[in-house]
Protein backbone atom coordinates (compact mmCIF):
# COMPACT_ATOMS: atom_id res chain seq x y z
CA UNK A 1 0.00 0.00 0.00
CA UNK A 2 2.72 2.39 1.16
CA UNK A 3 4.84 1.36 -2.67
CA UNK A 4 1.39 2.75 -4.30
CA UNK A 5 1.11 5.74 -2.47
CA UNK A 6 4.87 6.91 -3.47
CA UNK A 7 3.78 6.03 -6.90
CA UNK A 8 0.72 7.87 -6.93
CA UNK A 9 2.61 11.13 -5.67
CA UNK A 10 5.34 10.45 -7.51
CA UNK A 11 3.22 10.13 -10.95
CA UNK A 12 2.12 13.55 -9.42
CA UNK A 13 5.54 15.31 -9.06
CA UNK A 14 6.29 14.83 -12.33
CA UNK A 15 2.86 16.37 -14.28
CA UNK A 16 3.60 19.20 -11.78
CA UNK A 17 7.41 19.75 -13.47
CA UNK A 18 5.73 19.17 -16.70
CA UNK A 19 3.07 22.14 -16.04
CA UNK A 20 5.98 24.13 -14.52
CA UNK A 21 7.91 23.60 -18.07
CA UNK A 22 5.22 24.65 -20.50
CA UNK A 23 6.13 28.09 -21.83
CA UNK A 24 3.59 31.25 -20.90
CA UNK A 25 1.65 31.87 -24.03
CA UNK A 26 2.39 34.53 -26.30
CA UNK A 27 1.19 37.92 -26.15
CA UNK A 28 -1.70 38.61 -29.00
CA UNK A 29 -0.17 41.37 -31.08
CA UNK A 30 -0.56 42.15 -34.37
CA UNK A 31 1.34 44.42 -36.52
CA UNK A 32 1.67 46.33 -39.90
CA UNK A 33 5.16 47.82 -41.20
CA UNK A 34 5.25 50.14 -44.21
CA UNK A 35 8.86 52.22 -44.78
CA UNK A 36 9.44 53.11 -41.27
CA UNK A 37 5.87 53.40 -39.63
CA UNK A 38 4.35 50.51 -38.10
CA UNK A 39 0.83 50.10 -36.92
CA UNK A 40 0.66 47.68 -33.59
CA UNK A 41 -2.76 46.64 -32.78
CA UNK A 42 -3.95 45.10 -29.50
CA UNK A 43 -7.39 43.46 -29.46
CA UNK A 44 -8.89 42.42 -25.92
CA UNK A 45 -5.50 43.50 -23.90
CA UNK A 46 -4.43 41.73 -20.78
CA UNK A 47 -1.85 42.21 -18.77
CA UNK A 48 0.35 39.34 -20.69
CA UNK A 49 0.03 42.59 -23.64
CA UNK A 50 0.54 45.40 -21.45
CA UNK A 51 4.13 44.14 -20.36
CA UNK A 52 4.59 43.28 -23.83
CA UNK A 53 4.34 47.39 -24.90
CA UNK A 54 6.22 48.30 -21.90
CA UNK A 55 9.08 45.95 -22.50
CA UNK A 56 8.66 47.12 -26.44
CA UNK A 57 8.05 50.64 -26.23
CA UNK A 58 8.85 51.76 -22.95
CA UNK A 59 4.85 53.12 -22.10
CA UNK A 60 4.40 54.29 -18.58
CA UNK A 61 3.02 51.86 -16.52
CA UNK A 62 -0.03 54.59 -15.55
CA UNK A 63 -1.36 54.53 -19.12
CA UNK A 64 -1.11 50.83 -19.41
CA UNK A 65 -3.08 50.91 -16.84
CA UNK A 66 -6.01 53.13 -18.57
CA UNK A 67 -5.98 50.80 -21.65
CA UNK A 68 -7.16 47.81 -18.73
CA UNK A 69 -9.41 50.23 -16.63
CA UNK A 70 -12.90 50.56 -18.89
CA UNK A 71 -13.67 53.04 -16.72
CA UNK A 72 -11.66 55.99 -18.04
CA UNK A 73 -12.52 59.78 -19.57
CA UNK A 74 -12.04 60.75 -22.98
CA UNK A 75 -8.73 62.77 -22.64
CA UNK A 76 -5.23 63.00 -24.04
CA UNK A 77 -1.65 62.77 -22.13
CA UNK A 78 1.91 64.27 -22.99
CA UNK A 79 4.71 61.91 -22.66
CA UNK A 80 8.25 62.27 -23.68
CA UNK A 81 8.30 61.01 -26.87
CA UNK A 82 4.44 60.09 -27.93
CA UNK A 83 1.10 61.40 -27.07
CA UNK A 84 -1.30 59.00 -25.15
CA UNK A 85 -5.65 59.41 -26.42
CA UNK A 86 -8.29 57.90 -24.85
CA UNK A 87 -11.24 57.94 -27.21
CA UNK A 88 -15.04 56.36 -27.00
CA UNK A 89 -17.65 55.96 -29.21
CA UNK A 90 -21.32 54.62 -28.71
CA UNK A 91 -22.43 50.69 -28.30
CA UNK A 92 -26.02 49.47 -29.11
CA UNK A 93 -27.35 46.59 -27.94
CA UNK A 94 -30.31 46.14 -30.39
CA UNK A 95 -31.68 42.93 -27.92
CA UNK A 96 -32.15 45.60 -25.27
CA UNK A 97 -32.39 48.90 -26.87
CA UNK A 98 -29.89 50.11 -24.62
CA UNK A 99 -26.50 52.06 -25.66
CA UNK A 100 -23.63 52.09 -24.16
CA UNK A 101 -20.07 54.07 -24.62
CA UNK A 102 -17.13 51.87 -24.92
CA UNK A 103 -13.58 52.86 -25.11
CA UNK A 104 -10.26 52.07 -26.67
CA UNK A 105 -6.85 54.00 -26.66
CA UNK A 106 -4.34 55.04 -28.85
CA UNK A 107 -0.38 55.80 -28.68
CA UNK A 108 1.54 57.90 -31.48
CA UNK A 109 4.87 58.35 -31.98
CA UNK A 110 7.33 59.33 -34.63
CA UNK A 111 7.21 55.72 -36.50
CA UNK A 112 4.52 53.87 -34.59
CA UNK A 113 0.46 53.99 -33.85
CA UNK A 114 -0.69 51.53 -31.04
CA UNK A 115 -4.19 50.92 -30.95
CA UNK A 116 -5.83 49.13 -28.02
CA UNK A 117 -9.22 48.09 -28.21
CA UNK A 118 -12.26 45.68 -27.26
CA UNK A 119 -12.73 44.24 -30.57
CA UNK A 120 -16.16 46.16 -30.85
CA UNK A 121 -15.22 49.00 -32.90
CA UNK A 122 -15.37 47.65 -36.10
CA UNK A 123 -14.31 50.43 -37.70
CA UNK A 124 -11.05 50.06 -36.81
CA UNK A 125 -10.59 46.50 -37.18
CA UNK A 126 -11.87 46.99 -40.70
CA UNK A 127 -9.52 49.52 -41.60
CA UNK A 128 -6.71 47.49 -40.11
CA UNK A 129 -7.34 44.03 -42.41
CA UNK A 130 -8.03 46.62 -45.35
CA UNK A 131 -3.81 47.70 -44.39
CA UNK A 132 -3.56 44.31 -44.36
CA UNK A 133 -4.62 42.92 -47.23
CA UNK A 134 -4.30 45.82 -49.42
CA UNK A 135 -0.35 47.26 -50.43
CA UNK A 136 -2.60 50.34 -51.69
CA UNK A 137 -4.16 51.09 -48.55
CA UNK A 138 -1.14 50.82 -46.86
CA UNK A 139 0.69 53.16 -49.08
CA UNK A 140 -1.76 55.93 -48.73
CA UNK A 141 -2.23 56.08 -45.24
CA UNK A 142 1.22 54.85 -44.16
CA UNK A 143 3.41 57.75 -46.17
CA UNK A 144 2.06 60.66 -44.45
CA UNK A 145 3.03 59.41 -40.81
CA UNK A 146 1.49 58.28 -37.77
CA UNK A 147 -0.63 60.97 -37.67
CA UNK A 148 -2.27 61.65 -40.88
CA UNK A 149 -2.76 57.68 -40.31
CA UNK A 150 -4.45 58.88 -36.70
CA UNK A 151 -6.55 61.05 -38.78
CA UNK A 152 -7.62 58.05 -41.10
CA UNK A 153 -8.85 56.54 -38.08
CA UNK A 154 -10.77 59.01 -36.62
CA UNK A 155 -12.33 60.19 -39.64
CA UNK A 156 -13.88 56.55 -40.18
CA UNK A 157 -14.59 56.04 -36.87
CA UNK A 158 -16.81 59.33 -37.04
CA UNK A 159 -18.17 58.74 -40.84
CA UNK A 160 -19.34 55.46 -39.51
CA UNK A 161 -21.23 57.20 -37.37
CA UNK A 162 -23.70 59.47 -39.59
CA UNK A 163 -26.31 56.12 -39.82
CA UNK A 164 -26.45 56.03 -36.48
CA UNK A 165 -27.87 59.98 -36.15
CA UNK A 166 -30.17 59.27 -39.13
CA UNK A 167 -31.36 56.35 -37.53
CA UNK A 168 -32.29 58.54 -34.02
CA UNK A 169 -33.83 61.60 -36.29
CA UNK A 170 -36.13 59.03 -38.10
CA UNK A 171 -36.90 57.21 -34.38
CA UNK A 172 -37.83 60.82 -33.43
CA UNK A 173 -40.52 61.13 -36.43
CA UNK A 174 -41.58 58.26 -35.27
CA UNK A 175 -42.42 59.51 -31.32
CA UNK A 176 -43.43 62.24 -33.15
CA UNK A 177 -46.69 60.57 -34.10
CA UNK A 178 -46.82 58.58 -31.48
CA UNK A 179 -47.26 61.42 -28.93
CA UNK A 180 -50.45 62.78 -30.71
CA UNK A 181 -51.73 59.70 -30.97
CA UNK A 182 -53.95 59.04 -28.13
CA UNK A 183 -53.89 54.87 -28.45
CA UNK A 184 -50.42 55.02 -28.45
CA UNK A 185 -48.37 55.57 -25.08
CA UNK A 186 -45.24 57.61 -25.99
CA UNK A 187 -43.69 58.07 -22.60
CA UNK A 188 -41.42 54.65 -22.87
CA UNK A 189 -40.15 55.76 -26.40
CA UNK A 190 -39.54 59.08 -25.56
CA UNK A 191 -37.76 57.40 -22.08
CA UNK A 192 -35.59 54.93 -24.45
CA UNK A 193 -34.79 57.55 -27.09
CA UNK A 194 -33.55 60.19 -24.18
CA UNK A 195 -31.43 57.82 -22.34
CA UNK A 196 -29.49 57.33 -26.20
CA UNK A 197 -29.09 60.50 -26.88
CA UNK A 198 -27.75 61.69 -23.43
CA UNK A 199 -25.50 58.47 -23.79
CA UNK A 200 -24.51 59.40 -27.48
CA UNK A 201 -24.12 63.37 -26.04
CA UNK A 202 -21.31 61.41 -23.63
CA UNK A 203 -19.52 60.48 -26.48
CA UNK A 204 -19.12 62.91 -28.92
CA UNK A 205 -18.87 66.22 -26.63
CA UNK A 206 -15.91 64.94 -24.51
CA UNK A 207 -14.69 63.86 -27.66
CA UNK A 208 -15.11 67.30 -29.54
CA UNK A 209 -13.06 68.84 -26.70
CA UNK A 210 -9.75 66.11 -27.45
CA UNK A 211 -9.80 66.77 -30.90
CA UNK A 212 -9.52 70.59 -30.55
CA UNK A 213 -6.67 69.66 -28.41
CA UNK A 214 -5.13 67.28 -30.80
CA UNK A 215 -4.90 69.32 -33.82
CA UNK A 216 -1.74 71.56 -33.11
CA UNK A 217 -0.12 68.30 -30.87
CA UNK A 218 -0.42 65.78 -33.92
CA UNK A 219 1.39 67.70 -36.27
CA UNK A 220 5.18 66.79 -35.52
CA UNK A 221 4.15 62.95 -35.84
CA UNK A 222 2.68 63.90 -39.29
CA UNK A 223 4.77 64.51 -42.62
CA UNK A 224 2.28 66.42 -44.62
CA UNK A 225 0.23 69.62 -43.17
CA UNK A 226 -2.85 67.91 -41.86
CA UNK A 227 -4.24 71.19 -40.50
CA UNK A 228 -7.63 71.36 -43.66
CA UNK A 229 -8.18 67.19 -42.76
CA UNK A 230 -8.31 67.88 -39.11
CA UNK A 231 -10.81 70.94 -39.74
CA UNK A 232 -13.05 68.73 -42.04
CA UNK A 233 -12.75 66.10 -38.78
CA UNK A 234 -13.79 69.03 -36.85
CA UNK A 235 -17.06 70.33 -38.97
CA UNK A 236 -18.37 66.41 -38.78
CA UNK A 237 -17.64 66.33 -35.16
CA UNK A 238 -19.38 69.70 -34.81
CA UNK A 239 -22.42 68.83 -36.74
CA UNK A 240 -22.96 65.36 -35.34
CA UNK A 241 -22.86 67.12 -31.92
CA UNK A 242 -25.33 69.96 -33.27
CA UNK A 243 -27.80 67.64 -34.25
CA UNK A 244 -27.44 65.61 -30.81
CA UNK A 245 -28.19 69.08 -29.33
CA UNK A 246 -31.01 69.70 -31.34
CA UNK A 247 -32.51 66.38 -30.38
CA UNK A 248 -32.30 66.94 -26.75
CA UNK A 249 -33.99 69.68 -26.79
CA UNK A 250 -37.25 68.10 -29.64
CA UNK A 251 -36.89 64.92 -27.11
CA UNK A 252 -37.51 67.45 -24.21
CA UNK A 253 -40.59 69.52 -26.07
CA UNK A 254 -42.05 65.82 -27.02
CA UNK A 255 -41.68 64.46 -23.32
CA UNK A 256 -43.34 68.03 -22.09
CA UNK A 257 -46.06 67.60 -25.09
CA UNK A 258 -46.90 64.46 -24.01
CA UNK A 259 -47.06 65.08 -20.28
CA UNK A 260 -49.65 67.83 -21.14
CA UNK A 261 -51.37 65.87 -23.60
CA UNK A 262 -51.93 62.87 -20.81
CA UNK A 263 -52.75 65.39 -18.14
CA UNK A 264 -55.57 66.57 -20.33
CA UNK A 265 -56.78 62.87 -21.30
CA UNK A 266 -56.97 62.18 -17.50
CA UNK A 267 -58.61 65.46 -16.62
CA UNK A 268 -61.21 64.51 -19.83
CA UNK A 269 -62.07 61.44 -17.84
CA UNK A 270 -62.01 63.06 -14.79
CA UNK A 271 -64.61 65.66 -15.79
CA UNK A 272 -67.03 63.26 -16.88
CA UNK A 273 -66.95 60.95 -13.81
CA UNK A 274 -67.45 64.09 -11.63
CA UNK A 275 -69.94 65.24 -13.70
CA UNK A 276 -71.83 61.13 -13.47
CA UNK A 277 -71.43 61.46 -9.30
CA UNK A 278 -72.92 65.15 -9.54
CA UNK A 279 -75.83 64.01 -11.17
CA UNK A 280 -76.32 60.57 -9.30
CA UNK A 281 -75.67 62.83 -5.90
CA UNK A 282 -79.71 63.63 -5.63
CA UNK A 283 -80.38 59.84 -6.48
CA UNK A 284 -78.04 59.14 -3.69
CA UNK A 285 -79.55 61.74 -1.12
CA UNK A 286 -83.59 61.14 -1.60
CA UNK A 287 -82.87 56.83 -1.40
CA UNK A 288 -81.35 58.02 1.51
CA UNK A 289 -83.55 59.92 3.30
CA UNK A 290 -86.60 56.88 2.43
CA UNK A 291 -84.21 54.07 3.42
CA UNK A 292 -83.82 55.60 6.98
CA UNK A 293 -86.13 53.24 9.17
CA UNK A 294 -88.70 56.06 10.14
CA UNK A 295 -92.13 56.79 8.31
CA UNK A 296 -91.43 59.41 6.00
CA UNK A 297 -94.14 60.96 3.52
CA UNK A 298 -94.53 57.99 0.58
CA UNK A 299 -92.69 55.32 2.26
CA UNK A 300 -93.89 51.98 3.23
CA UNK A 301 -96.67 52.51 5.84
CA UNK A 302 -98.52 54.94 2.92
CA UNK A 303 -96.80 54.43 -0.29
CA UNK A 304 -98.41 54.09 -3.27
CA UNK A 305 -97.59 54.01 -6.98
CA UNK A 306 -97.90 57.28 -7.25
CA UNK A 307 -95.20 59.00 -4.85
CA UNK A 308 -92.23 56.16 -6.88
CA UNK A 309 -93.03 57.78 -10.22
CA UNK A 310 -93.07 61.40 -8.43
CA UNK A 311 -89.72 60.24 -7.34
CA UNK A 312 -88.28 59.02 -10.51
CA UNK A 313 -89.45 61.89 -12.09
CA UNK A 314 -88.10 64.32 -9.51
CA UNK A 315 -85.20 62.28 -9.90
CA UNK A 316 -84.91 62.80 -14.02
CA UNK A 317 -85.78 66.38 -13.80
CA UNK A 318 -83.01 67.61 -11.15
CA UNK A 319 -80.25 65.30 -13.48
CA UNK A 320 -81.91 67.47 -16.86
CA UNK A 321 -81.70 70.20 -15.17
CA UNK A 322 -77.64 69.48 -13.93
CA UNK A 323 -76.65 68.87 -17.58
CA UNK A 324 -78.23 71.64 -18.98
CA UNK A 325 -76.12 73.70 -16.34
CA UNK A 326 -73.10 71.97 -17.31
CA UNK A 327 -73.34 72.17 -21.21
CA UNK A 328 -74.80 76.08 -20.26
CA UNK A 329 -71.16 76.72 -18.40
CA UNK A 330 -69.47 74.55 -21.14
CA UNK A 331 -68.44 71.77 -18.70
CA UNK A 332 -69.48 69.12 -21.45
Amino acid sequence: MEKRVGLHWGIERKKDIKQEQTPPEAPHIESITWGDLTWVNVQSPTERETEWLAKNYQFHQLALDDCLSRKQISKIDVYPGYLFFIFHYPFYDKATRIATKRQWAAFIGENFLVTVHAGELKTLVALFRDCQANEDYRKEYFEGGSGFLLYRLLDRTVDSYFPVLDKILSLMEGVEDAVFDEEIEAAKEISVLRRDIITQRAVFFPTREIFVEMENKIKRYSKADVTAYYNDLMDHINRICNTLDECKEIIEVFSDTDYTLATHRINRVVRVLNIFAAITLPFLAISGVYGMNVVAPGGLSSGNYITFIILIALMVAMAGGMLYLFHRRRWI
